[in-house]
């Protein structure tokens, strides 16, 4: 386990250093859906690139609100309690402790931020929860 460790922390890109990012550059290095990439951190904070397709599950965060940013496509929040519909250029905050399930019919592109501590599949543990995130 300390191989994979290390190997983790050597190839972890250097956010300290004062260079641009271009997104649509990062998305191209990615085809898989509902498994954010880091591009970015900042005061605990991670900037999260995404692709989603379907559903995800429902979920929330006990400790952690969630910013989505629609870059491409069309993305639909659900609430418990009423329903979302963000496209291009719309973003929407989830407050921690809301139960939400994103989904998309079609692919859509999101930029997350959120607290480093963030899992994204909340409280919940299955084959979708991401530990430990491939930053990019």
């Amino acid at each position: 386990m300390l191989c994979a460790e290390v190997l983790y922390l050597f190839t972890r890109v250097n956010f300290n250093r004062m260079e641009k990012i271009n997104i649509d550059q990062k998305l191209t290095l990615f085809q898989d859906h509902w498994n954010p990439r880091v591009i970015g951190e900042l005061n605990g904070q991670q900037v999260k690139l995404v692709k989603a397709k379907g559903e995800f599950l429902w979920h929330h965060h006990e400790n952690e609100d969630e910013l989505f940013y629609v870059i491409h496509g069309i993305l639909t929040m659900e609430f418990r309690n009423k329903t979302e519909v963000l496209g291009p250029g719309e973003m929407i905050i989830v407050p921690r402790g809301v139960d939400h399930r994103p989904l998309a019919k079609e692919e859509v592109h999101l930029l997350l931020f959120e607290p480093a501590s963030t899992l994204n599949t909340g409280q919940i543990e299955n084959d979708r929860t991401r530990r430990r995130l491939e930053s990019i």
